[in-house]
């Protein structure tokens, strides 16, 4: 049986992490940054967890 490619698009996207879980980077936070406050910019980047129907897509299109 042959093996499940992995999409590339998602691998460069995504992290999984070692409990399973999948981590997204933020959005809003490649322009516009000199009238975003740096709390705001300061929460940007840390990646955020996806949740629900879409963990279950990206992870299968990631081959997990």
């Amino acid at each position: 049986m042959p093996k499940q490619k992995t999409k590339k698009a998602a691998l460069k996207r995504f992290k999984v992490t070692a409990s399973g879980r999948i981590l997204r980077r933020h959005a809003m936070k490649s322009h516009n940054l000199e009238k975003k406050s740096q709390k705001r910019k300061r929460a940007f980047r840390r990646d955020q967890p996806l949740e629900g129907k879409d963990a279950r897509e990206e992870r299968r299109l990631l081959g997990r």
